[in-house]
This record gives C-alpha cells, sequence and structure tokens, in this order.
C-alpha cells in the first residue's frame, strides 16, 4: 500500500513538472533568445545585446544595421495605438453590458430566461473562425465599413460573455443581507446598489474587465476578418512578421506583451486582495 501510494505521488509530481515545463520553458525560451545579438538565426547564440528591443521601440540601433526586419517602426507603434485603443473600448463597453446582464438574470426570472443564458455562452463555444466569417458576412451586408469600429463591435460580442461568467460567478456567492438591512434603514435602490451591492461585486467587475482587456489585445482570427485594409493591431502585425520568417524583434515584441499581461494579471490579483 506504502509502495502504490508513493508511486502515485511521484507520478502525480512529476506530472505537475512536465505540466508546467511544457506550458513554460517555450516562454522561457523566447525570453532568453529575445536577447540574442545574432541577427541572422535567432537560435545561435552569439552575444547578449538588448537592441532589439531598442530597435521595436524605435531607437537606432547597431546590432541590426545588416537585418532591419521591421520595415516601419511607426507602423508597430500604430498597430500598439489601434491595440490599445480597441482594448481599452471594448473592455468599457463590455464590463458595463456584460455586469448589467449578470445582475438582471441573478435577481429577476422571466420566460426564456435559461435560453437567454444559453445564447451568452454560444459566442464562447463558437470557433472563432466561424464568428468571424458570420460577423464579416453581417458587416458586409449591413454596409458597415470595416474598421475599428467593427472591430469594437466584434469583439464585443464576445467579451460580454465572459464578462458576465465572471459577474455571475460573484453574485452567485452574495449574500443577500446586507441589502435588505440597507433597505431597512431606509436606503433607496440606488444608495444600496451603489453603498452595499457594487463593493461586493468589484472584485469580480474587476476581474471581467481585465480577462476582457487581455483577451482583446490577444485576439487575431477574429479581428482578421473584420478589421478591412486600413487597420492593423498588434497581433495582426507579429502573424504578418512570422509570415515573413521567425526574426528576433518577434522575441522582443512577445516578451512585452508577456509582461505587458503579466502586469495586468498581477494588478487583477492584488486589487481582489485589497478588496478582501
Amino acid at each position: 500500500m506504502k509502495i502504490a501510494r508513493s508511486l502515485f505521488r511521484g507520478s502525480l509530481i512529476a506530472y505537475t513538472a512536465l505540466f508546467f515545463a511544457f506550458i513554460y520553458v517555450p516562454l522561457a525560451l523566447i525570453a532568453v533568445y529575445s536577447f540574442n545579438a545574432n541577427p541572422v538565426n535567432m537560435m545561435t547564440w552569439t552575444g547578449f545585446t538588448t537592441e532589439w528591443y531598442a530597435q521595436v521601440l524605435g531607437f537606432k540601433t547597431t546590432v541590426s544595421e545588416n537585418a532591419l526586419y521591421i520595415e516601419s517602426t511607426g507602423q508597430l507603434l500604430e498597430a500598439v495605438w489601434n491595440s490599445l485603443l480597441i482594448a481599452f473600448s471594448t473592455t468599457a463597453i463590455a464590463t458595463v453590458f456584460g455586469t448589467g446582464l449578470a445582475i438582471a438574470l441573478h435577481r429577476f426570472s422571466f420566460w426564456g430566461d435559461r435560453l437567454y443564458r444559453t445564447f451568452l455562452f454560444m459566442p464562447m463555444l463558437m470557433p472563432d473562425i466561424v464568428l468571424g466569417i458570420a460577423l464579416l458576412i453581417f458587416f458586409v451586408n449591413s454596409g458597415i465599413g470595416l474598421g475599428v469600429t467593427t472591430i469594437i463591435i466584434g469583439q464585443c460580442t464576445f467579451l460580454i460573455s465572459y464578462v458576465f461568467i465572471v459577474v455571475s460567478a460573484r453574485l452567485a456567492g452574495m449574500d443577500r443581507t446586507l441589502e435588505h438591512a440597507s433597505a431597512d434603514l431606509g436606503a433607496n435602490e440606488w444608495t444600496t446598489f451603489r453603498r452595499v451591492v457594487l463593493p461586493q461585486l468589484l472584485p469580480g467587475i474587476v476581474g471581467g474587465a481585465l480577462l476582457a482587456f487581455i483577451i482583446s489585445m490577444d485576439d487575431l482570427v477574429i479581428t482578421y476578418f473584420i478589421a478591412g485594409v486600413d487597420v492593423t493591431t498588434l497581433p495582426m502585425f507579429i502573424f504578418a512578421m512570422l509570415r515573413r520568417g521567425i526574426k528576433p524583434e518577434i522575441n522582443a515584441i512577445a516578451v512585452m506583451m508577456l509582461s505587458f499581461s503579466f502586469v495586468i494579471a498581477s494588478l487583477g490579483l492584488y486589487l481582489r486582495s485589497r478588496q478582501k
């Protein structure tokens, strides 16, 4: 019996180690090779440099004078600006609508509410390529020009669902005793919502907003279909670079995006701990 337990425990530890290695070792390699000074073959280490980051940020470098892969730093910065604009816009819209839907479906029952919940889950369950083609057909048939507006509308169609799920999970664990006490003490519905309900919901709202922001910054497939020809986001820019081969700048951009996502996730965990 003890031998079986030891084997099971060892197998579980080995599986856990392999699982995390499978996820994080490639990310670590990207981070390491982003400092490789070799301008031709990024897999051959020739020295340490930070100039790939400087080149991505638009500074003049010496290590990449013979291998300027980024056609225009202005294009990269424009892609970053477009991604941030879209991410902030979709996060704000999805957070408001997703939170409102979660509260409404949690507090009120009506005919067809279960079917409505099912429809809210559909954008997440649907393959990205199917949703992207469907949105493209809708915008073209509606006569709406493809661009930043269509990207924001398209991303909101599925980001609202993510916010809805996170806030609904928070609502499921809330105790309504404080709301009843607030009403007994003479507070109206708006005051109760602002002083009692909203502070309890805030961790879920922040978590849903940060999740929506990260997904929006990372979205490629759906955005690719509804972006048009005049708008490029950061994932689309990186994908275009990858089609011409893996360049050293791609590693630097990937590490910067990973760092940004880590900061956003850490901020969310910090705010949740502060709220508790």
